[in-house]
């Protein structure tokens, strides 16, 4: 299990929002956990001196490419990106140092998987670039359902239920998975237990890489997924972090990534 950064770029500046108040519209603004002083460079310049491979920028809304295509070049090789991915604009992001590019909105269409466009990008990147990112959430009506994908800033349920069965159909298509619990993202509450569950008996089966985002506050909740993933599902940390302005030290975070990924 290995920790992954982030920087989730909102408006153009590094900020720790909680992901179930963005609006499709940006009719109202999301709720922030934590606006940074510092810039989407300066992050970079942290996760390459740590040599911390394989995070994610995430743009949220407009106005973040400049901050975004900075971070890139500052950390060549660093970072998976995600956010408005397209077939026209996907290698401009990897020509800019991206490792990976993450797509979720384009492959979907009227809450369903669009199968054509998934295989169009796959084909266009190549499929050890390409990251899908299967963001989702339970059903109102269903607290103890299925997980289902969300879009369009986690605002749209799709038909789409995150399964074992369903990520490994999925898996012909991409290298990695990000998968986030977004009724608890940017809550510092607590893991979606269950969907770590289930992402670690898939990745423990096919040893596709699955990284798991959400509600992360502290060493034990990075333990948890530890256990409960079977030790195959990568994780990310955001607001618990202080660097993002939370009690998590980032430092022993960072300790407790290397003593479980020592230098080869």
């Amino acid at each position: 299990m290995k920790f992954k950064p982030c920087i989730d770029l909102h408006a153009g500046q590094v900020k720790q929002i909680v992901g179930s108040t963005l609006t499709e519209n940006d009719s109202s603004l999301p709720v922030e956990n934590f606006v940074s002083s510092l810039s989407a460079e300066e992050y970079a310049r942290i996760y390459k001196r740590d040599n911390l491979y394989g995070g994610h920028i995430v743009m949220l809304g407009k106005n973040c490419e400049e901050a975004a295509f900075t971070a890139l070049r500052t950390f060549p090789g660093g970072f998976h990106i995600g956010g408005g991915i397209n077939l026209e604009n996907a290698m401009d992001y990897i020509n800019a140092g991206a490792s990976h590019v993450i797509v979720t909105s384009f492959v979907f269409n009227d809450g369903h998987i669009d199968m054509p466009k998934l295989e169009a990008l796959s084909s266009a990147v190549g499929k050890q670039r390409l990251v899908i990112d299967l963001s989702c959430r339970r059903l109102p009506t269903e607290q103890d359902g299925d997980f289902y994908v969300v879009t369009n800033k986690w605002t749209k349920f799709t038909d789409f239920a995150v399964t074992v069965e369903s990520l490994t159909r999925l898996s012909a298509y991409c290298d990695e998975f990000l998968v986030h619990g977004v009724d608890v993202e940017g809550k510092r509450a607590g893991i979606e237990t269950s969907l770590v569950k289930l992402l670690g008996e898939f990745a423990a089966a096919t040893g596709v890489v699955v990284t798991y985002a959400g509600g992360v506050r502290s060493l034990e909740d990075l333990e948890l997924v530890n256990e409960v993933g079977r030790g195959h599902v990568d994780c990310t940390v955001g607001s618990a972090l202080d660097i993002f302005g939370g009690d998590l030290s980032y430092d022993e975070v960072l300790r407790w990534h290397r003593l479980r990924n020592p230098p080869m």
